[in-house]
């Protein structure tokens, strides 16, 4: 694994459309990461195969491989590297098919240069342990069970599988379990960047982890307080 820091994080970027490789290229060298990119999937997995990065950043529709495809080969693989996956389908089925593939965070073309970057320094973050950190006991909430440590849940004494995301946003809930966080607290913690009102990403993040922890059947642990935000409490 490459330096952690935010300025040597080695970043691999994979896209069909040349112009938007080169601008991220530069974009990406100038706020101080070490860019390397290429133009398809099957590029993709051979660049982190050959040696590997800090963050990837996919675009969904490639040739041969496409960007679901790259998600699902490096987490069979167990590779956990942070993926920011590219999109223009902006429909939220179209977002969660990134999530279910293993990719850590999305973000619709066209993008705004300083929302991509706020999102690479959060993954970052999330993917950097601070040192010297103690081991800290399971944290639980009626059935479920949270291991900030080890980054795994269990409901029910079924473990359920996060990425990255999904798990930070998760543990932020938990710990504040029986608060109310408002939309741009949970922005500002989980991604370090507000997206304004008209975003989608955190409702669309909220539903995945409610597919995951709450099955047919289960009492549901994630509230919606309208026009405000978040909460988990047992009902």
């Amino acid at each position: 694994m490459a330096s952690m820091s935010s300025t040597a994080a080695t970043v691999l970027i994979a896209d069909d459309d040349r112009a938007i490789r080169d601008s991220l290229h530069r974009a990406l060298e100038l706020e101080g990461y070490v860019v390397r990119t290429v133009a398809d999937g099957v590029q993709a997995l051979a660049e982190v195969h050959r040696e590997p990065v800090d963050l990837l950043v996919l675009d969904v529709m490639m040739p041969g491989v496409d960007g679901l495809g790259v998600c699902r080969v490096l987490r069979a693989e167990g590779n956990r590297v942070p993926i920011l996956m590219l999109t223009a389908r902006v429909e939220t089925p179209d977002r969660v098919a990134g999530l279910d593939a293993g990719a850590d965070d999305y973000l619709p073309k066209p993008f705004d240069l300083d929302e991509l970057l706020a999102r690479l320094r959060a993954l970052l973050r999330r993917a950097t342990p601070p040192p010297g950190d103690l081991p800290e006991p399971p944290l639980q909430v009626a059935d479920l069970r949270l291991d900030p440590g080890a980054r795994r849940v269990w409901r029910g004494g079924t473990e359920v599988e996060l990425s990255k995301t999904e798990f930070d946003l998760l543990e932020l809930l938990v710990r504040n379990a029986g608060i109310v966080l408002d939309h741009a607290t949970i922005y500002d913690r989980i991604w370090g960047y507000d997206f304004g009102p008209e975003s989608k990403n955190l409702a669309v993040y909220i539903s995945y982890l409610r597919r995951k922890l709450e099955p047919a059947g289960t009492p549901p642990l994630i509230q919606t307080v309208r026009g405000v935000g978040y909460t988990i409490r047992p009902r």
